[in-house]
């Protein structure tokens, strides 16, 4: 066998050490983000995601150190996906409405498609945030969609579209606020209105009546009042 053939064999060995243990590792965070979001943090035990994952309770340990580790590279997971699809949004900046709505219909229509985002922020508010506040990643997260919204906004108070004291953190709490609370409260909701807001006329609805609220609100008019600070 020639010389060089060594390195080359070896290599190819520890390349396929790392996919697997890389796959290992993927299977056991997929297994805990269907966990957690069916039975929360304290009922999403190690032993029930290494059975879900197909893999052993030691493995968990060795890649994510603990439970909490593995809870917080969940919530990471969720917003890193959810981020990495907003950045695939074509927006045509010059176009500020358009592109507005197209940045509303994403985010309501995310919460709706990904009910396990919606209920492992559940779980994690329900802890008062205390898991993700250890996250480094946290704050990354965020910033994304906020500046997404203040090009956006800019290009419509440039053209005289929007106001121009309206602030980017703001649109993208209220866009967040009624697409989430929507969501997250669907089925006591639907109980208490007596519908079903699951219905697609009915998500259709909110989804126009969220559009057309976001847009009054960063329409030119009278000043909003100065936010308080403290």
């Amino acid at each position: 066998m020639p010389a060089a053939a060594k390195p080359r064999t070896a290599a190819r060995r520890t390349g396929a050490r790392e996919q697997a243990a890389q796959a290992t590792r993927d299977s056991i965070l997929k297994a805990a983000t269907k966990v957690f979001a069916r039975y929360g943090y304290e009922g999403g035990s190690v032993e029930k995601i290494s059975k879900a994952a197909k893999s052993f309770d030691r493995m968990i340990y060795y890649y994510f150190g603990s439970k909490e580790g593995l809870f917080i590279e969940v919530l990471e997971a969720i917003y890193r996906r959810m981020n990495e699809a907003e950045s695939r949004l074509a927006l045509d900046i010059d176009a500020p409405v358009e592109a507005l709505q197209t940045v509303i219909r994403f985010v309501v229509g995310y919460y709706r498609k990904n009910p396990e985002f919606v209920t492992l922020l559940n779980t994690e508010n329900l802890h008062k945030g205390r898991h993700i506040a250890k996250s480094m990643r946290a704050r990354e997260y965020s910033s994304p969609a906020i500046a997404v919204i203040g090009q956006v906004l800019a290009s419509g108070q440039a053209q005289g579209l929007f106001r121009q004291d309206v602030a980017a953190r703001d649109i993208y709490l209220l866009i967040a606020a009624t697409g989430y609370f929507y969501m997250s409260n669907r089925h006591t909701l639907s109980a208490f209105l007596g519908e079903d807001l699951e219905s697609a006329q009915a998500l259709a609805h909110w989804e126009r009546f969220v559009i057309d609220s976001v847009l009054r609100t960063v329409a030119p008019g009278p000043c909003l009042p100065p936010r308080q600070t403290r």
